[in-house]
C-alpha cells in the first residue's frame, strides 16, 4: 500500500550559544508551553565514537477536532526520542517518532541544532506527515501539518523560556552589549558600571559614531556579546554537563 506523507519545515535561531542550547534541551520539560507533555524517561544513553547517543520515551496529549474523534480518544500518545550529539560538529540532532496511533496519523520529525557563526543557535525542524485512513487521509495530513505549525511555535517559546531561567546572566549580557554598541546614547558610561557590577575587567569604547547604521549597530551587539560569553568559556563548560 502507498501511503502519502506531508512535510513542513521551520527555522528558529535562539540567542544563546549551543552549549547552552544543548544543556538546556535534556531540561526543558516542564515549562508553561508544554502543558501537553505528561511524562518523559531515558531509555538508554551511551558514548560511540565520541558522539553521544540516547532514547527516550515520551507520552504527549493534544486535543482531538471535532471530526478526528470518531477514529480515536484524546488519550495519551506515546512518542520515542533518539538524539544524536556530536561535540566535534557542535550539532544534536533529534529524531521522534510516535509509536500508537500510526495508522490514523504517523509523524516523523527530525531537528537539527547547529552553531552559527556568530555564535546563536539554529534549530532546523522538519515533519512528516503520513496517514492510512481511507478517504481521511489528506484531511488528517493537513490537520498534522497545522499541528506541527502550532507546536513549534510553543517548543521555540517553551525552549526560550527554560534557556532564559537557566542562563539569566546571558539576557544581562546582551543587553549590556545592546547598551554598549556604537551609536547608542551614552553606551560607554552605562555599560562599563554594568559591567563593573559584575566584577567582569571589560573595557569597552564607542567611537561616537551616531551615523552608523542600525544593522551595523546589531551587528556590533552581537560581537560584544559574544566575545563577552567567550570571556566567560570555563563557566559555561562547567554548565556542559548533560543530565535527564
Amino acid at each position: 500500500m502507498v501511503v502519502a506523507a506531508s512535510s513542513c519545515r521551520t527555522e528558529t535561531v535562539f540567542d544563546y550559544s549551543w552549549r547552552q542550547v544543548v544543556v538546556a534541551y535534556w531540561n526543558r520539560y516542564p515549562n508553561p508551553s508544554s502543558t501537553h507533555v505528561l511524562t518523559e524517561d531515558t531509555i538508554k544513553r551511551e558514548v560511540r565514537d565520541g558522539k553521544l547517543y540516547s532514547r527516550r520515551l515520551l507520552s504527549k496529549t493534544n486535543p482531538v477536532p471535532k471530526w478526528g474523534s470518531r477514529f480515536y480518544n484524546n488519550v495519551p500518545v506515546r512518542i520515542i526520542e533518539d538524539s544524536v550529539l556530536d561535540p566535534v560538529k557542535k550539532t544534536l540532532t533529534t529524531f521522534t517518532r510516535n509509536i500508537g496511533m500510526k495508522k490514523i496519523m504517523k509523524v516523523d520529525e527530525i531537528v537539527v541544532y547547529s552553531e552559527q557563526k556568530d555564535g546563536r543557535t539554529l534549530a532546523v525542524r522538519r515533519a512528516y506527515i503520513s496517514s492510512q485512513v481511507f478517504g481521511f487521509s489528506r484531511a488528517i495530513r493537513a490537520f498534522g501539518i497545522e499541528r506541527f505549525k502550532v507546536n513549534s511555535n510553543k517548543a521555540s517559546n517553551g525552549f526560550n523560556y527554560v534557556l532564559r531561567k537557566m542562563f539569566p546572566h546571558h539576557q544581562m549580557a546582551l543587553t549590556t552589549a545592546v547598551a554598549l554598541a556604537p551609536g547608542t546614547a551614552a553606551g560607554t558610561q552605562q555599560g562599563t558600571a554594568a559591567l563593573t557590577q559584575f566584577g567582569e575587567g571589560v573595557t569597552a569604547t564607542t567611537a561616537g559614531n551616531h551615523n552608523g547604521n542600525k544593522t551595523e549597530t546589531m551587528k556590533n551587539a552581537a560581537k560584544i556579546g559574544y566575545d563577552f560569553l567567550k570571556c566567560h568559556a570555563t563557566k559555561i563548560a562547567q554548565l556542559f554537563s548533560v543530565r535527564n
